[in-house]
């Protein structure tokens, strides 16, 4: 239930924590979830030697929960009621022992109680018969999903404040394009009085041709025309809005294809504008398309 649940809304973030507590049998278990941002989904586990026969398993209930980001999972165990069988690993012990009173020596510290705080020290001292049984196994199941469950919320949450972000800056885009539409058609005045201008000054009003002119400004206009530029991003600006729509969780990968798109139709908007009103707008919405790509890094 906690992997597939609200799966209906519209964007996720990748940061978030998550964590869930539950006594199982005897023992008491902690399970703390923390996400970044990450391209694929990259895993620090930290495990109790009693769950590290389930790693495989516990490693494929979290990818299959958080998908990607950058995860560091803690679990650990605190031990209620009577005492179990203890095993000591004694060649663990030796190796601590032969290591840190070689230090000692060099520093000339107490050695006293290096024994005591040697069989504090992780894996030295462990349980012995200790073997989860297959309803605590479940039960352990249901932990991890509700600690996923808890940190999806969290990313949920995030991702509301990402999504208003990036359909503000996309209305933005769509402003400074709208600007640019009304701004594109006053270029051919300017393009023709300025040759008329070059014509009069070297060859005289009198002696050009005035159908020569027209086909001088047709070229001109054609390799300036932006119209094909305006209706693709049109288009992008759609299919954003789209995808943000769409059910699911994981969509940052498609925005940010989306989005290089984005870019090609704006650089060569800027490349074709020759007018100083559509260059603002170019950089307005440059600066727009920038701040969405870093607020994309962190979408799932």
């Amino acid at each position: 239930f906690a992997i597939h649940h609200s799966l209906f809304t519209m964007l996720y973030s990748m940061t978030g924590y998550g964590r869930a507590e539950q006594t199982i049998g005897d023992k008491t278990f902690l399970v703390e979830l923390k996400s970044l941002n990450g391209k694929q989904f990259d895993l620090r586990l930290f495990l109790p030697s009693l769950l590290k026969p389930y790693e495989f398993e516990i490693r494929n209930l979290l990818n299959e929960g958080l998908e990607r980001g950058s995860v560091e999972c803690n679990i650990s165990i605190k031990q209620n009621g009577a005492s179990k069988p203890v095993t000591i690993n004694t060649e663990l012990l030796k190796a601590y022992y032969s290591s840190v009173t070689e230090v000692a020596k060099e520093l000339n510290a107490n050695v006293d109680q290096l024994l005591s705080a040697i069989l504090r020290l992780p894996e030295v001292v462990v349980n012995s018969t200790e073997m989860l049984n297959e309803n605590d196994w479940k039960a352990f199941n249901k932990l991890i999903e509700s600690a996923i469950y808890d940190l999806n919320e969290h990313r949920k949450d995030e991702g509301k404040s990402s999504e208003a972000d990036l359909l503000l800056r996309l209305a933005n885009i769509e402003e400074q394009q709208q600007l640019i539409k009304d701004l594109a058609p006053l270029r051919k005045d300017k393009i023709k009085e300025g040759l008329q201008k070059l014509l009069t000054e070297h060859v005289g009003k009198e002696n050009y041709d005035p159908n020569r002119l027209e086909q001088e400004l047709i070229y001109y206009i054609e390799k300036i025309d932006i119209s094909e530029e305006q209706v693709r991003l049109n288009n992008h600006c759609n299919y954003f809005r789209t995808i943000l729509a769409e059910k699911g969780k994981s969509k940052g990968k498609k925005l940010s294809f989306i989005l290089q798109e984005f870019g090609r139709e704006i650089n060569t908007t800027g490349s074709k504008a020759n007018n100083a009103d559509i260059q603002k707008c170019v950089v307005m919405m440059k600066d727009e398309l920038e701040k969405m790509k870093e607020q994309i890094l962190n979408v799932l």
